[in-house]
Order: C-alpha cells, then structure tokens, then sequence
C-alpha cells in the first residue's frame, strides 16, 4: 500500500493531478483536483490509496486523512467502487457525510451522483457505527446539510446553463465551499465574481 506521496504538484487537470517525485511523474486521481492549485510547481504531501484489479491500476490522492479514511470505508460497501466514491466526495464535507450516516438520513445520501435509495441503505447498513472512530462527527451540520448540498448544485448546473465548463467551475469550487453560503442566488453571484476573476 502506498500510504502517502510527497513531490512537486506539475500538473493539475479536472480529475487528477501529477506529481513528480524524483523524476518520475504519478498521475493521481483526487475528489477536487483544484483544492492543491496553490501547490502548483511547489512539493506536496498528499495521502494516497492504491487501487489494483486486475485490468486497472490506480493512485487517488486525498488532502487528509479524514477523506481517505472515508473513500476506504465507502468502497467496502456493497455496489460502491472507487469512482462512485471520488464523485461522492468531490461534493462533500466529512463529518457531514459521517453524521448523515448515523443519524441515518437516507435524503442526504441520495443527493449523491449514482446513489439511490437502495445504496444509501446499504451505505447505513455497512457503515453506522464504523466511521465515528476515526473521523470527527457534526450533527449540526447534518441537519443544515440538505439545503447546503442542493443550492451548491443547482448553483452548479446555473453556471454550466451560462455557458461555463464542468473544469471552470471546479476549480471554484473549493472558494465557494469556504464561503459558507446557503442561498442559491448568493453562492451564483459569488461564483460569478470568482469566474470573472480567473
């Protein structure tokens, strides 16, 4: 298992980033590939899962340990495989996620790309109890989450309907989660603002 990388970021792309470490170039595929946009051209300790099957090997990269612990445990559940898991947490704030699980809020998880109410029960079911161990848990947030989740993604087919790439605003992404606003409209304007800058 390779537990962690540290090397200089020399590329950024929508999924995945490269980092060189010593002279060898490892692309590695990350939930918001643009939250180390300021590593660019700078060395950068990233936690990483290596995930092998028989026809495929990959590097996902994750900025804490929190998230990787996450991804790991959602593989594990039945029906969940690795790239289900990147685009679950591409959209995610952890403890948010841990304590929907246990307070088993189905309407939450089924706010994900690719999971329905059959895998949200699934995702209860294998991992209530498992999560809180290791990752930190907001009850708070959970409640507050389902508006959070939603107007952060009607924002984001807004701005796609204004004619921006699914690259575009990714790389806001991260600007637009430390904002901490709730209203669709808001976080469309800020976005806007942040669009104009870049």
């Amino acid at each position: 298992m390779i537990a962690y990388m540290k090397g200089q970021v020399t590329f950024i792309q929508e999924e995945s980033i490269i980092i060189d470490v010593q002279g060898i170039g490892y692309e590695i595929f990350c939930p918001n590939p643009f939250v180390f946009q300021s590593f660019l051209q700078k060395e950068l300790l990233i936690h990483t899962y290596f995930h092998v099957r028989e026809d495929v090997q990959c590097l996902y990269g994750f900025k804490d340990k929190e998230e990787k612990e996450l991804f790991t445990k959602l593989i594990s559940v039945s029906g969940i495989g690795p790239k289900s898991a990147i685009a679950i947490l591409s959209s995610v704030h952890v403890p948010d996620f841990v304590a929907a699980v246990e307070t088993e809020d189905e309407k939450y998880l089924t706010q994900f790309p690719g999971v329905g109410k059959k895998t949200a029960r699934q995702i209860i079911l294998d991992l209530k109890g498992k999560l809180t161990s290791t990752i930190s848990i907001n009850v708070t947030s959970a409640e507050k989450v389902d508006t959070d989740t939603v107007d952060l993604s009607e924002a984001k087919e807004a701005l796609k309907a204004l004619g921006y790439t699914d690259r575009e605003v990714s790389q806001i992404i991260p600007e637009l989660q430390k904002a901490d606003l709730t209203e669709t409209d808001d976080i469309i304007r800020h976005a806007l603002s942040l669009l104009v800058k870049n």
